[in-house]
């Protein structure tokens, strides 16, 4: 399985801020995207899950046998949490896991994925509470929770640390590392640095790519 970009061109307000842009993601493995602001991080990440059409290239997952949508092979966790927050942290994980779940999960599994994610990201002791009433901190685990809910082979990551404190972020990376050690990809936007191995990084805003 590889994640396969040729000669992406994305555009902001008719303006390219990612040109001819080529890599190839293997399994188990992780692309970090950094560079300053407005160079183009988040709109290659919304390329990469199918939500921009890109104005001239393509994405696209290789290797899995047949054609599927790369949105049903991603899961996206932006900058902004995307939380519901009248519902507990318990039921916005709910609300996630049913929304991706396949025609042939059950409620148990269902239930059994939510324990999952409230287990993996330290919110067994907030499964309860509204969620609106969490830290920025919280929040942000709350969200990255979904992760946990079903099982899809790539992670497009943007800024996840935002909030984070030192342990909710060593829970983060322990989540991450896991899914590379499982055969998953990850493409992850940040602006600090990630104990991810193995990681290749590409620096937006101007030519540079690392290995």
């Amino acid at each position: 399985m590889q994640l396969v970009a040729e000669n992406l061109t994305l555009e902001r307000g008719g303006r390219p801020v990612v040109s001819r842009l080529s890599f190839r993601l293997g399994a188990g493995a992780a692309l970090i995207l950094t560079g300053p602001n407005g160079s183009g991080k988040s709109t290659l990440l919304r390329a990469l899950a199918g939500y921009l059409r890109p104005a001239a290239g393509s994405v696209r997952v290789t290797g899995l046998g047949e054609d599927r949508e790369i949105s049903e092979l991603c899961h996206f966790v932006g900058h902004l949490d995307g939380i519901k927050t009248h519902l507990t942290a318990a039921e916005n994980l709910a609300f996630w896991a049913t929304y991706l779940a396949s025609a042939a999960d059950t409620v148990r599994d269902v239930g059994a994925r939510v324990e999952t994610a409230l287990q993996r990201f330290a919110l067994d002791a907030l499964a309860d509470i509204p969620a609106g009433y969490l830290s920025a901190g919280q929040k942000r685990r709350l969200a990255l929770g979904r992760l946990a809910v079903a099982a899809r082979p790539l992670w497009l990551l943007d800024e996840p640390t935002v909030s984070l404190d030192a342990a909710s972020g060593e829970v983060l990376i322990g989540a991450i590392n896991a899914h590379l050690q499982s055969g998953g990809m990850a493409v992850i936007a940040t602006h600090v640095p990630l104990a991810l191995e193995p990681a290749e990084t590409i620096r937006l805003g101007r030519i540079e790519v690392s290995t």
